[in-house]
């Protein structure tokens, strides 16, 4: 069997299920170490300078030294903060992103102990509306932490935060409805099943493109980490929280990327299937094998956090909202139609050329849309132009006070 179907979960027993539970957590847990050093030493590659190279032979356990420092440093609550709340914002964002991965699968069925089972926790019919449930509670946290610390900084934070992961898992949920047209589900396993010939990516790929930034949005990563902007927040969310609790949001950052990549080579890239010429080999997609090529696809969307964090600066908050509103959700309500009818003229029984018109046709009505959005927000008189002289009086200068004024 190269897949599993619904029939072959739930039959595991007790011990199986927990250890494929601690395996997932295992796996989550050594992901966000190896991420958080792999993003130092990228960062550092990319800004020609040295990443960590001393905790370790080549900095390698330098993960491992800052999450035993952050244990041993002294916790500190705040005067003003509402004690119960602040303590528990961080196990909010936390639990919420490693509850996801249950119904992400890791692999086909295989072997363990002699027993058949699919590598993958659970699934259900509506796997995929649980995974964006699940993950839509961890702003509760984010929100909680801000409130409950008594400051202002964190609480603006928070509400940042808040209005971001509206905006953006809104068009995070309509990424994802070209994806169920298309596969006839919303089960994880039956989403990779019908990948077996070709990946949605080529299929959907505005569908894609909305994901791959909604993505970053959603777990408020540059250049959209604007909850915890240090430019005019101090640290956001979590500038009031120290020690083990800070690490907690740490974890809960980095397993909500570790998340929504899965999510993406789930929806997007076959899940666990080899890429092709790999697919072509025999046993590629069989077995222990699949396991390697999830993981792959899994750190070249963690690989893609990195280096958007190495390239692009932090957009300001009305672009930050009106990227989401304005262009995402409406892009992906016309993708959305456009899918749907050319599903429905193929299913009427009309050639593949009609998919074809449609895609080529709704591809140029965005290109004209962006670029007539796009002349109206910039008019030519309103571009900013260097005067001919330098004369002082080509600039905006405010007066200056006179010396009576400020001595009086």
């Amino acid at each position: 069997m190269t897949h599993p179907d619904a029939s072959v979960f739930g039959h595991d027993p007790l011990w199986l299920i927990v250890l494929k539970a601690v395996a997932i957590f295992a796996f989550l847990v050594l992901t966000v170490l190896v991420a958080i050093l792999a993003e130092r030493k990228v960062l550092g590659r990319m800004q020609m300078r040295h990443g960590p190279n001393r905790v370790g032979p080549w900095g390698l356990l330098q993960s491992l030294a800052d999450g035993v420092k952050l244990a041993l440093k002294e916790g500190f609550i705040p005067a003003g903060a509402d004690k119960p709340i602040y303590l528990m914002a961080p196990v909010i964002a936390v639990i919420p992103a490693i509850l996801a991965f249950a119904v992400i699968p890791m692999g086909p069925v295989v072997s363990v102990f002699g027993h058949q089972t699919p590598l993958q926790l659970t699934d259900f019919p509506v796997a995929v509306l649980y995974v964006l449930a699940v993950t839509s509670i961890g702003v509760y946290g984010i929100v909680l932490a801000g409130w409950s610390s008594g400051s202002t900084y964190p609480l603006l934070g928070g509400l940042r935060s808040s209005a971001q992961v509206i905006s953006y898992e809104i068009a995070m949920g309509l990424s994802f409805v070209a994806v169920f047209i298309y596969a006839g589900t919303m089960s994880t396993s039956g989403i990779v099943a019908a990948q077996e010939h070709t990946w949605f990516i080529f299929l959907l790929l505005p569908s894609f493109a909305v994901y791959l930034v909604a993505m970053v949005g959603e777990t408020n990563r540059a250049p959209f980490d604007l909850p915890e902007a240090e430019g005019e927040l101090v640290g956001g969310f979590h500038t009031e929280y120290s020690s083990l609790k800070f690490a907690m949001f740490m974890l809960a950052e980095y397993v909500n990327m570790t998340t929504v990549s899965a999510l993406a080579a789930t929806m997007f890239l076959g899940g666990w299937r080899a890429p092709w010429p790999i697919s072509l080999i025999d046993g590629a997609n069989t077995g222990w094998w699949p396991l390697i090529w999830f993981a792959a696809k899994v750190w070249g969307f963690l690989f893609f956090y990195i280096w958007l964090r190495a390239t692009l600066p932090r957009l300001r908050y009305d672009q930050f909202m009106v990227l989401g509103w304005k262009v995402m959700i409406p892009l992906s309500l016309a993708w959305i139609l456009t899918v749907a009818t050319a599903k429905t003229l193929r299913n009427d029984g009309a050639g593949p050329w009609v998919t074809v018109v449609l895609y080529v046709g709704f591809t140029v009505l965005v290109g004209v849309l962006l670029a007539v959005w796009n002349r109206r927000r910039r008019p030519r008189d309103a571009v900013p132009r260097l005067p001919d002289s330098p004369d002082s009086s080509h600039f905006p200068v405010p007066p200056i006070p006179s010396k009576e004024e400020v001595r009086g």
